[in-house]
């Protein structure tokens, strides 16, 4: 049986910080050690995946732009975005991050979908699209047979930042949100539906 998952609500979180804590908490990690979601939002920043090039950032908006460890391309981070960052023993609850890429996804799917939104996957594109457009980003890293960094659901944000960057490296991407797709959750509402849509599927 596994131990309680705890959910830590951060608030509104600069992002280094949490990046740092997320790493020192998987690399303090025993056997025992409970899984851990952390619900928070992040002030305007964007992140550069392992595989990030600088050239898809398309223009200085003064923005942030930090380099870090999980997969993956770039992505924006601000207000109005609900992040759940995901640390679980992957050994322990027997899947690897193919099954945990599919959870994570089937939760955010699952989530809309009571809200009358059919949202989908792309084929090698990882995230949750609606007609097309990204709604929900994804970024893993595994240490240890450990996951850190997770998942960012746009709620109510303004999006102009993207504009700024080729999102997960496809230039034009488009993205889209909650709010405009008349879900009227606020970002506080989203985080707590979107918790336990998590619970239930990972």
């Amino acid at each position: 049986m596994l131990p309680t998952t705890l959910i830590r609500r951060c608030g509104i979180a600069a992002y280094e910080p949490t990046w740092r804590a997320m790493q020192a908490f998987t690399a303090s990690r025993g056997q025992g050690t409970a899984d851990e979601l952390w619900l928070l939002e992040h002030p305007p920043v964007f992140t550069l995946g392992q595989a990030g090039k600088r050239e898809h950032v398309l223009r200085d908006l003064g923005i942030p732009v930090v380099a870090i460890d999980r997969g993956g391309q770039v992505t924006y981070h601000g207000p109005g975005q609900v992040v759940v960052y995901v640390l679980l023993d992957l050994r322990r609850r027997g899947y690897g991050v193919k099954e945990l890429v599919n959870r994570l996804e089937q939760a955010v799917i699952d989530l809309l979908g009571k809200h009358g939104v059919a949202a989908e996957r792309l084929a090698g594109a990882p995230g949750v699209y609606v007609q097309g457009a990204k709604i929900a980003a994804l970024g893993l890293r595994i240490k240890n047979g450990c996951s850190y960094h997770g998942l960012a659901l746009n709620v109510d944000m303004d999006l102009s930042p993207y504009a700024a960057i080729n999102p997960c490296g496809y230039e034009g991407m488009a993205v889209t949100q909650c709010r405009d797709l008349g879900i009227s959750l606020t970002p506080i509402e989203a985080g707590e539906a979107l918790l336990e849509q998590l619970l239930a599927t990972l």
